[in-house]
């Protein structure tokens, strides 16, 4: 019968490797300069006529912040999959 301790221990290792390799300064400026870049973008989509009309109000700022944060989870997650997919090549074992 397995260890669920092992498990644990297991699965807490993979998340803390998965948020070392989100932290990693490569992977936050990678993210960062494609939050800005298409949240900027989807901003601009989303909310133009209503920012040209100084219709600014708390809940289009909430809407604005998720509009960035989710081109960042993205790119991050994106980053991170293709590290662990290289670190495995590099070594298989």
């Amino acid at each position: 019968m397995p260890d669920p301790s092992s498990a644990r221990d297991r699965s807490e290792s993979a998340l803390t490797e998965w948020l070392r390799l989100a932290a990693h300064p490569a992977t936050v400026r990678r993210a960062s300069i494609a939050a800005l870049i298409v949240g900027a973008l989807l901003i601009v989509i989303n909310h133009g006529p209503a920012l040209l009309a100084g219709q600014l109000t708390h809940q289009r700022i909430a809407q604005m912040c998720l509009t960035v944060l989710v081109p960042y989870a993205v790119s991050t997650v994106s980053s991170v999959a293709t590290r662990k997919e290289l670190a495995k090549k590099k070594d298989p074992a």
